[in-house]
């Protein structure tokens, strides 16, 4: 009889007790642990809620068919918002978003006044909701988050400074 190795306890997020690097997980895995961080990444990107999942559903079915080896979960879960931005990117300059139609004067709009912080982090134009959602709602530092965005330190610290002002000012009623 073959000795088995006890994999260590894991917590709410599919993260590890102890604290030591993991493995990258396994595909039901990586998607219970990691497909709400994604998910919550395209629609901060996207605001709709068809197009992420969308986004979501191609992110994994590309982690299933083409991914490469992966150090640990921290580079896999990586590589997944990495995709996950990319998709959202060509989402946003595709044919279909560049001909859609504004709503008539006439139909019902909610007040810009009533809306909610993750309202209006979706709002932001299009530069600043990564940086705002990683750095703030998904905990990453800024080198990690620059890292993610392919971006320098600066520039994330940057946007995220200018993000901060637009939602301060949209927050605040300002024009």
């Amino acid at each position: 009889m073959a000795d088995t190795a006890l994999a260590p306890p894991i917590k709410e997020g599919g993260l590890p007790m102890d604290g030591a690097p993991k493995a990258a997980l396994g595909f039901e895995a990586a998607y219970d642990a990691y497909g709400p961080m994604v998910y919550r990444l395209a629609m901060v990107y996207l605001g709709c809620r068809a197009d992420a999942e969308d986004v979501t559903q191609e992110a994994f079915l590309r982690l299933l068919r083409r991914a490469p080896a992966f150090a640990d979960g921290e580079h896999e879960k990586r590589w997944l918002l990495r995709v996950a931005v990319n998709l959202c990117r060509d989402q946003l300059r595709g044919f279909w978003r560049r001909r859609a139609v504004e709503l008539e004067p006439g139909l019902p709009v909610r007040n810009p006044e009533s809306l909610g912080l993750a309202e209006a982090i979706v709002a932001l134009p299009e530069q600043y909701k990564g940086p705002i959602h990683l750095h703030y709602c998904e905990g990453y530092s800024v080198a990690e988050t620059g890292e993610i965005l392919k971006l320098g330190q600066s520039a994330v610290k940057m946007r995220l400074k200018r993000g901060r002002e637009l939602l301060r000012k949209e927050m605040e009623g300002q024009p």
